[in-house]
């Protein structure tokens, strides 16, 4: 790209602001009173040509203008966009939505997918990383009925997850402080997924004569791991996508019935922003749209990634500067979740 000067730069950008704006092909008079520089139609037309030859633009039909190609998106994204900064109002207005009280990381994430998606008018999918870092703080058992158990299991994540437990018979106040003791010191602080069969085994020959009265709790946990660890993708605001006539209505009800294939590519998620168009990836095969892809972090890990879905016009201007506000405030919640703030070390949210 090192030949695309400072003339043909601002041509580039002038198509894909005027694309975006008007959804239709860019001549090169709409071009010259866009840049604002003294040179005739004919200069901009040959630029334009380079342009279309280098990849950047594509002209649909031979008597019309050019129109961006995903590459010229691209480049228009990471090296020409002006970003609109947002206003004192909609960064108020976004604080106040995303504040809650002692709320978990889980809860934070959830909310802040939701407030993205009514702030950008578009659909919003993110998937939980909990596998990747997320440990074991603290399992606890509450009696619920009559030889019905309710087993709880807390994360560094901020996730409270419970089960139901129907035991043949009733324990005693002794056998659950055992069990929650033995549980607490055999397994906080260990990732979810260090919890395995060959573990669960171990634990129950651990249990000496409790095994056959404790057992039921003990799969309990294992169960209750594994449905923590299993990842799940989520998403958001999928009306925007069925009702925006940019985009194939087939297409997006295969997105919406097959949205867990977008798994990986949410994975791939670490740092930053980035873009994928549609058709660029198999596991995002809409037609004229984009994923503007991100994480939550909080000390140094990815919590949960997200990816912002509309069609390929978007005004990504407008959309990345809310995307990046929004991320950057619920990574800072995020962080002050975690932080421990008790003698015990655990987080506020727990």
């Amino acid at each position: 790209m090192g030949a695309v000067d400072e003339r043909k730069r601002a041509i580039l950008c002038a198509v894909v602001d005027e694309y975006i704006r008007t959804g239709e092909p860019v001549g090169s008079k709409a071009v010259l009173s866009c840049i604002g520089m003294n040179v005739s139609s004919a200069t901009i037309r040959n630029d334009m040509a380079f342009l279309e030859r280098a990849g950047l633009l594509e002209q649909p039909h031979t008597s019309a203008g050019r129109v961006p190609t995903y590459q010229g998106y691209r480049y228009y994204i990471d090296h020409l966009m002006c970003p609109k900064p947002l206003s004192a109002k909609e960064k108020r207005m976004i604080d106040e939505l995303l504040s809650h009280n002692d709320a978990t990381a889980d809860a934070i994430v959830e909310n802040a997918i939701t407030v993205m998606s009514e702030m950008t008018n578009l659909a919003v999918v993110a998937r939980s990383s909990a596998p990747s870092f997320s440990v074991i703080t603290r399992v606890e058992v509450i009696p619920a009925g009559r030889r019905v158990y309710a087993l709880l299991m807390i994360t560094s994540s901020g996730t409270i997850k419970n089960k139901i437990c129907r035991i043949a018979f009733d324990l005693t106040n002794e056998q659950i402080a055992f069990f929650e003791q033995f549980i607490n010191d055999n397994l906080t602080g260990l990732n979810l997924d260090a919890v395995t069969p060959e573990r669960l085994t171990e634990l129950a020959v651990a249990l000496g004569s409790y095994m056959v009265s404790l057992s039921p709790l003990l799969n309990a946990v294992y169960e209750l791991s594994e449905e923590i660890s299993h990842t799940q993708v989520h998403l958001h605001g999928e009306q925007n996508l069925l009702t925006s006539a940019m985009l194939r209505a087939d297409e997006v009800v295969q997105l919406l019935a097959h949205k867990n294939e977008l798994e990986a590519l949410l994975s791939g998620a670490f740092d930053g922003i980035s873009v994928v168009f549609g058709q660029e990836d198999e596991s995002f095969a809409v037609t004229n749209s984009s994923m503007i892809l991100s994480p939550f972090k909080a000390g140094g890990q990815r919590v949960a990634s997200f990816g912002v879905i509309g069609p390929v016009r978007v005004d990504y201007a407008q959309v990345i500067p809310h995307i990046k506000y929004i991320t950057d405030s619920v990574n800072r919640l995020l962080e002050a979740a975690m932080e421990p703030d008790d003698e015990d070390g655990k987080g506020r949210s727990f």
